[in-house]
């Protein structure tokens, strides 16, 4: 028995000091791991920290009664796009808007007054307020028209169409009495002049709008209604978020603390969490608001992957046979909505004794036979209103249109305020009459 034991207890022995060195090695491999992933974390935090002056988009609103959600006034913008590394911070004026401060009346009166009004472009919050384009403007017609004495203001809010923009000319822009004004459109302002278009693609009550809005009446007559300050108690619902695991509030908790954190969830590096929360059902809120008078269009009607970007949203069902003249119901009422906003700026433009042009922002709007610059020109044409292409220009010029925009945003970078106010620039030196 003596000589089974001794072989016995020689293996046990031989396994536990095996086993006491894999443990050794298992935690010694598991501290330097740990320890790499922690200098990691320490060189990239300290790397972001040195590098980025913020990783967090900020853009304070507030309501004004009869204007809607404007910027608040004096009050810092800071957007972080970490897909495109842009890092602007702009302050907005004492008015809300992101531009200098108002000129006075008496330096208005003295030249040109150009008054530029428009949404997300003119806002451009994309490049400092230094790199816009109203102000390149003015600072190349300096030099090159400096009799007419040009002078700026620009006022713009993200997400507006023309009927949104309406109390930007009454409450501000018409206090100095503009020579011109200047309406920057873009695409997707077809869709925002649109109350059921509206609607969907910010999950508003159509009948209660932060914005300035139109409604058809009974007899048919388009009205302009107010913008609504109890807005948000009406929001269209939007599915229930589901509870997070702890590990996603721990995920979260690191988010509001780490400029790392921050660039690998949004690099989708590294996240614990649905970027973004989840997907609205615009279908459903299509079909409840098609019962309401102002959203009949709706009726049977389902939003395309590419809603609410482009007002062709339906090529993509069927590109090769789709007719490009050929819109749904609800898109054609689109664009009777747009001619009524732009129609009620050239009234107030003419009462007011100002010139009226439009500047079609690229890269939505291409050359005179594309259909959107079309749609457009179908609107401006009858009502006498000129319109600048930007995107001819930029052709023109022997540019590509597309180094106007960011690589996956659509707003202009440095360079595309630069071809916009060049374009404008252009069009002035053969219209100088506007300024008389």
């Amino acid at each position: 028995m003596r000589y089974l034991i001794l072989p016995y207890r020689k293996y046990v022995n031989a396994l536990r000091a095996a086993t006491r060195t894999a443990l050794r090695m298992a935690l010694w491999n598991a501290l330097f791991i740990i320890s790499g992933l922690l200098l990691i974390a320490l060189a990239g935090e300290a790397y972001f920290r040195l590098t980025r002056p913020f990783m967090e988009t900020s853009a304070p609103f507030q309501f004004v009664d009869g204007v809607g959600l404007i910027r608040e006034p004096n009050s810092e913008l800071r957007l972080a796009n970490l897909d495109e590394d842009i890092y602007t911070a702009s302050r907005a004026n004492s008015l809300g808007f992101l531009d200098r401060e108002p000129i006075s009346p008496e330096r208005a009166a003295e030249g040109c007054h150009i008054a530029f009004i428009g949404d997300s472009f003119v806002e451009g919050k994309e490049v400092p307020i230094a790199d816009k384009f109203h102000v390149r403007l003015e600072d190349m017609a300096a030099r090159e028209l400096p009799h007419l004495a040009i002078a700026t203001q620009a006022y713009g809010i993200w997400g507006t169409g023309q009927i949104e923009q309406l109390p930007f000319y009454d409450e501000y822009a018409r206090r100095l009495n503009p020579k011109l004004v200047a309406l920057v459109f873009h695409l997707n302002d077809f869709v925002d002049n649109s109350t059921a278009l509206h609607s969907l693609k910010f999950g508003l009550d159509p009948d209660r709008m932060p914005y300035t809005s139109a409604q058809r009446d009974a007899s048919g007559v388009m009205k302009l209604r107010p913008p609504n300050p109890d807005y948000r108690r009406f929001m269209l619902p939007r599915p229930p978020l589901p509870p997070k695991s702890w590990r996603e509030n721990a995920w979260d908790r690191l988010l509001g603390i780490s400029y790392f954190a921050i660039w690998l969830n949004e690099k989708n590096i590294w996240r614990w969490q649905q970027r973004g929360g989840v997907k609205p059902d615009r279908a459903a809120w299509a079909d409840t608001i098609a019962e309401r008078p102002c959203c009949a269009s709706l009726s049977g009607w389902r939003p395309s992957e590419k809603f609410p970007f482009t007002i062709d949203a339906e090529r993509e069902k069927n590109p090769f046979t789709w007719d490009v003249h050929l819109l749904s119901p609800v898109y054609e009422e689109a664009l009777e909505y747009t001619a009524f906003g732009i129609a009620q700026l050239k009234r107030r433009a003419d009462s007011d004794g100002a010139a009226l042009a439009i500047l079609a922002a690229t890269d939505s709007m291409g050359s005179r036979d594309d259909p959107q610059f079309e749609r457009l020109n179908s609107i401006a044409e009858p009502l006498g209103i000129p319109v600048i292409s930007q995107y001819e220009y930029i052709v023109s010029q022997g540019h590509n249109y597309q180094d106007a925009r960011w690589r996956q945003d659509f707003h202009w970078n440095a360079t595309g305020h630069q071809w916009a106010a060049e374009a404008v620039l252009e069009w002035l030196k053969e219209n100088q009459e506007v300024c008389d």
